[in-house]
């Protein structure tokens, strides 16, 4: 592996993991306030998904920079401006339905996208991809169904679900975008090219909105700036939180 690759791929494999951390604890502060307790439970089991995959990324990012970080690091070590994850990610928890919303384009996006890394020429990355590709499955059912659920329920649940498809939507553009890093280590067989993805992203996600009788926004605005970072608000509070133990007690084991 060429130094300009090992480099690429850090930062690739990082993003990767900045993106499953983010979501992941997301999806943990519904975690005692679900609506009922076996979606509590499930709740808990898909954050650990991600959690676990965000570890597998960050193991690999410390095993290629050898510089003495490691999984810790990566995920308490950092800053909002560090971090590289998708903004669609770091959306906040909102409303039932505004996080289901969220977990079914983040779901529909992973169907196509873990696929595609299971071909990667990297044999950690392809590994990773693997494990994922059968908890995306599981998630993706979970998620279907309550946007069909919420969509095609009663008057209010309908009316929250358009509003968070409606918010949400500016947000995936941004799923799809390729940088010089990643279209290098795509060229190499190594990345994924979300870029030609996103057609069958769309008509998924078209299907299961229309069928939840919900309407498909305008693409008339886009965010982007997460893969840089440039962050929301929304993020540097997620990691105030979620840092502060390690932060104030670096080193502890327990």
């Amino acid at each position: 592996m060429s130094e300009a690759i090992k480099a690429a791929t850090l930062e690739y494999a990082t993003r990767l993991g900045d993106d499953s951390v983010v979501l992941g604890h997301r999806i943990s502060e519904w975690i005692s306030y679900g609506p009922f307790l076996e979606e509590d439970i499930a709740y808990g089991n898909v954050s650990l998904d991600y959690i676990g995959r965000a570890r597998m990324f960050y193991t690999y990012a410390a095993e290629l920079a050898n510089d003495g970080r490691d999984e810790d690091d990566f995920a308490y070590m950092r800053n909002d401006r560090e971090y590289r994850n998708l903004l669609l990610m770091e959306m906040p928890k909102g409303d039932f339905a505004y996080s289901q919303v969220r977990q079914l384009f983040a779901d529909v996006y992973y169907t196509y996208v873990l696929p595609e890394l299971l071909q990667s020429k990297d044999e950690t990355l392809s590994a990773i991809a693997a494990k994922a590709i059968k908890e995306t499955k599981y998630h993706l059912r979970r998620s279907r169904d309550w946007v069909l659920r919420l969509g095609d329920g009663t008057e209010e649940s309908h009316k929250r679900t358009q509003k968070a498809v409606d918010a949400l939507w500016g947000y995936t553009h941004e799923l799809f975008d390729m940088d010089e890093t990643e279209q290098m280590l795509a060229d190499a067989g190594i990345a994924v090219d979300v870029s030609k993805l996103r057609g069958a992203w769309l008509a998924k996600v078209t299907e299961i909105l229309t069928e939840a009788t919900l309407t498909v926004p305008a693409d008339d605005w886009a965010v982007r700036g997460g893969r840089v970072g440039y962050h929301t608000e929304n993020l540097g509070h997620m990691l105030t939180e979620m840092q502060i133990v390690h932060r104030s007690f670096p080193g502890c084991k327990w």
